[in-house]
């Protein structure tokens, strides 16, 4: 019997790629939202220290120029924080597009490889019936030349 041939291994094949180059893509992804996730928490904590280091001196006793330098600085970590937080939102859409795509594709490979196995199960199946049957063949023309079956075997 002929070798088992898949006639859309080559389809397969290029899902397989593209489903590769996704998963590559999301994780690319993935490592820009979390350095993104890392910039907004430390401009959060750099605003977070510059306003308790603004309310400290506030109690203390603070010129009315430095307390809006303060003030114009906080403005200015606030708008960062905005600004970074975008950036985050962004990236976390770019990740969920992303994701979908892979989801998309993982589910055509996954369906070219089931009806792949089962193409591949029933050809091992025809080849374990085909020699079944030469062997019953065989065994049949034993018996019609006289030859003992133990002998076969």
């Amino acid at each position: 019997m002929k070798k088992f041939s898949f006639p859309l291994d080559t389809v397969l094949d290029y899902k397989q790629q593209i489903l590769d180059s996704l998963k590559i893509e999301h994780g690319a992804i993935l490592a820009q939202v979390r350095r993104q996730e890392e910039v907004l928490a430390s401009v959060q904590a750099q605003y977070a220290a510059t306003n308790a280091d603004f309310r400290e001196k506030e109690r203390s006793g603070l010129t009315i120029a430095g307390a809006l330098i303060y003030e114009i600085g906080l403005r200015a970590l606030e708008e960062d924080i905005a600004r970074e937080t975008a950036k985050l939102d962004a990236l976390h859409r770019q990740e969920l597009e992303k994701r979908e795509q892979l989801v998309e594709s993982k589910i055509d490979t996954t369906s070219l490889e089931r009806l792949r196995e089962k193409k591949l199960e029933g050809y091992n199946k025809a080849v374990q019936k085909s020699q079944e049957q030469f062997i019953d063949e065989l065994v049949m023309a034993a018996r019609s030349n006289g030859i003992s079956s133990s002998i076969i075997m």
